[in-house]
């Protein structure tokens, strides 16, 4: 079986240009991020999806350095960079995630592969009902998914967002397109914990906790450190989540 992590990465960011090539450690947070994906034990490859602006040159000069896979593709139309990321190896499912999340943890990410297998959907995420800390967001899509939003998605927030036409179409939400089934965890605490980077504040959250647990512990435990923590946890809690997608529907 054929499993694809597919990973965001640009350069470009308006709130913090440049932000998954910061360092930490001496380790960038793409270099972070990537390795700990790769632990991942059924993922078959992993792919950073970056775009064709020259900028990102510099994202794929770190994909090579590190050894990765990558793909180039348009900067607003994600979805579309998706798909012809993937669309010549047809894997069975791929897995998207965002390399602004450096702390994503790989055990996670194999729960929610097992249970799109096991539930035999076209998707299975953990964000739609949010139960897991901003930064742990997984979703995993059939290429029967992803090939059939990207030749019927047409909104903007469908397009630069990858994956609402699949949410939004699925039993989940009573429609008939797709199959859906949400991972989530039972200890709802979790759920207001910022571990994603999209401010200054973001990235001074990872740095400290990255530096008091190093950067090989499980998410549960950098968690924990948050909430008891109010020198960290104070840095980055009145940021709303998902402010990009909101944009996006605002300009449907």
């Amino acid at each position: 079986m054929k499993i694809f992590i597919v990973t965001q990465a640009r350069t470009g960011s308006t709130r913090l240009p440049n932000k998954v090539l910061k360092v930490i450690k001496g380790k960038s947070l793409l270099e972070i991020h990537l390795e700990r994906i790769k632990k991942s034990l059924l993922a078959t490859k992993i792919i950073v999806a970056t775009t064709i602006n020259s900028e990102d040159d510099l994202i794929e000069k770190e994909a090579k350095r590190l050894g990765f896979p990558f793909s180039r593709g348009s900067e607003n139309d994600v979805l579309d960079r998706f798909y012809f990321a993937v669309k010549d190896d047809k894997p069975d499912y791929i897995v998207r995630v965002t390399s602004d999340c450096p702390l994503l943890d790989p055990k996670l990410i194999d729960s929610v592969i097992q249970s799109a297998i096991d539930k035999k959907v076209d998707y299975c995420s953990n964000v739609l009902l949010n139960t897991f800390p901003d930064g742990q967001d997984i979703e995993v899509l059939t290429f029967f998914a992803l090939e059939k939003a990207w030749k019927n998605a047409k909104l903007i927030s469908e397009r630069e967002h990858v994956t609402p036409y699949i949410r939004n179409n699925s039993s989940f939400f009573n429609k008939e397109i797709f199959r859906a089934f949400n991972y989530q965890s039972k200890e709802l605490k979790y759920k207001d914990i910022r571990m994603t980077v999209d401010e200054t504040s973001d990235f001074e959250v990872i740095k400290l906790l990255i530096e008091s647990l190093g950067a090989d512990r499980g998410w549960r435990d950098y968690a924990e450190s948050y909430l008891k923590n109010s020198q960290i946890s104070i840095l980055n809690k009145n940021i709303l989540r998902n402010e990009g997608y909101q944009k996006s529907l605002k300009n449907d």
